[in-house]
């Protein structure tokens, strides 16, 4: 399962630390959700998520300071626990010397942002959605092409690897080659990236190693890219029937989610690269209202129904 933490979170969104004794690269982020425990605060502590990042804002600041000394010392004990990864004051609010005296009793870091809460929520979740989504791992090669996500994927040695340096060479972006680590960061949405270890390189049998960012410049490469369009590369078989039209389209699933798959049939003399292009390009039209398949259907239909009302 993955895990973030709290000292990443602190970098990643420039977090001061209220609570600098407590060592907190060794506290875990395991859920993406977040939680503003205005209702535990109140004293109705029912379904209360512990194990999520609380956020207080200035709507239970508010509160909190309303409270009595022996009234807050209660709340406090029922909603800091040990099992929060951290809490975080927005609008640089500085909570109270029982607060914080109580969060490191129970080993619980105490943040603050000067970003309003609403701001911060929507970034804190987007950011936790990316870092802890369910992930998987296929053999292909993710290539930026013309702004759409193309996961070419094929057997070894079939020339995914190639096609991708032709592309680079043709003004699109290398994302990652050979092993392309797949998160769901929604139900709409998957995300690929490159592991580190391989990130920008790519493999080509008889040369070796190319660095693609090295060669081609920054603007050839780019770090995560969303996966719109699935293309499998498969040997030429001639008792094999290929859709010729595309009238239907064929799907392929990681994570529960459905993406567009083309199987490309490859023989000697097949520019792979234009390939690629053609078929991000047709599902960007696709995407924006425009069939050509179904366009030609229609004409089709058209010139029968003239045939017929001639006859």
């Amino acid at each position: 399962m993955a895990t973030v933490a709290v000292s990443t979170l602190i970098e990643k969104m420039e977090l001061t630390n209220l609570t600098p004794e407590i060592d907190v690269t060794k506290i875990k982020i395991a859920q993406p959700d977040i939680n503003r425990p205005a209702l535990q605060l109140a004293g109705y502590t029912e379904h209360f998520e512990k194990s999520r990042v609380e956020i207080i804002g200035f709507v239970e600041y508010s509160y909190m300071e309303s409270l009595s000394e022996e009234v807050r010392k209660e709340r406090y004990d029922e909603v800091i626990c040990e099992e929060a990864p951290c809490f975080v004051f927005c609008r640089e609010l500085n909570p109270d010397p029982l607060f914080l005296e109580m969060a490191r009793k129970k080993n619980v870091p105490v943040l603050s942002t000067k970003k309003s809460t609403s701001a911060f929520m929507a970034e804190i979740i987007r950011w936790l959605n990316v870092k802890l989504a369910p992930c998987v791992s296929v053999h292909g090669v993710l290539v930026d092409v013309y702004g759409e996500g193309v996961l070419i994927t094929g057997e070894s040695g079939i020339g995914k690897s190639e096609a991708a340096l032709e592309l680079v060479k043709r003004g699109h972006r290398l994302v990652t080659d050979d092993v392309v680590e797949i998160g769901k960061v929604s139900d709409d949405t998957l995300i690929g990236s490159a592991p580190d270890i391989t990130k920008h390189l790519i493999e080509l049998r008889g040369i070796g190693i190319v660095d693609v960012k090295m060669l081609f410049g920054v603007s050839s490469v780019r770090d995560t890219q969303s996966i719109d369009l699935v293309i499998r590369l498969e040997e030429w078989d001639k008792d094999k029937n290929y859709d010729r039209i595309g009238l239907e389209e064929e799907y392929i699933e990681y994570l529960g989610n459905k993406v567009v798959c083309h199987n490309i049939p490859i023989r000697p003399g097949r520019n792979l690269a234009i390939i690629c292009e053609s078929a991000a390009v047709n599902y960007r039209q696709k995407k924006m209202g425009y069939n050509a398949a179904k366009e030609l259907y229609a004409r089709v239909q058209n010139s029968l129904k003239q045939r017929e009302d001639e006859e």
